[in-house]
């Protein structure tokens, strides 16, 4: 499984943390990370998400982010957008995307305190997926991947 991965660059200090871990989890579950790409902030993303589903040795998209809490419903919005969008794009490309952005309404320390398991998640609900749609597109009735 070929695996594209869209970082974000704001609060870097917390998407770095993800993107380490996302890579060091991928790499002990045999998944080759082909693509690292980073977008200004995790609204921006959708458009670089975009272009790696359109490569055919991509099989699924991870996104890393956080969208922390300001003093407006600004993360709201954001976080929505985002959300839509990547859905949006799966169904369109017919391959995952997973939403490994954390927040919105979450405070700085709660972004550093869940940068690993947002990380963990998003590769492993990609790899999910993935295999599920293997299966099925297979013919397979039972898609799920077995739980270790």
């Amino acid at each position: 499984m070929n695996l594209g991965v869209v970082v974000s660059e704001f609060n870097s200090e917390i998407t770095q943390r993800m993107l380490i871990e996302a890579k060091e989890y991928a790499k002990s579950l045999g998944i080759n990370v082909e693509y690292v790409c980073y977008s200004p902030g995790a609204f921006d993303m959708p458009l670089i998400v975009r272009e790696l589903l359109r490569k055919d040795n991509i099989h699924a998209v991870v996104t890393l982010g956080a969208i922390v809490k300001g003093e407006t419903k600004h993360d709201e919005v954001i976080a929505f957008i985002l959300a839509k969008q990547l859905s949006e794009l799966s169904l369109e490309y017919g391959k995952p995307v997973a939403l490994g952005v954390s927040g919105p309404g979450m405070s700085w320390e709660q972004g550093l305190a869940r940068a690993s398991e947002y990380a963990r998640r998003a590769v492993d609900a990609a790899l999910k997926a993935y295999t599920s749609l293997g299966k099925l597109r297979a013919g397979n009735r039972e898609c799920s991947r077995e739980v270790k």
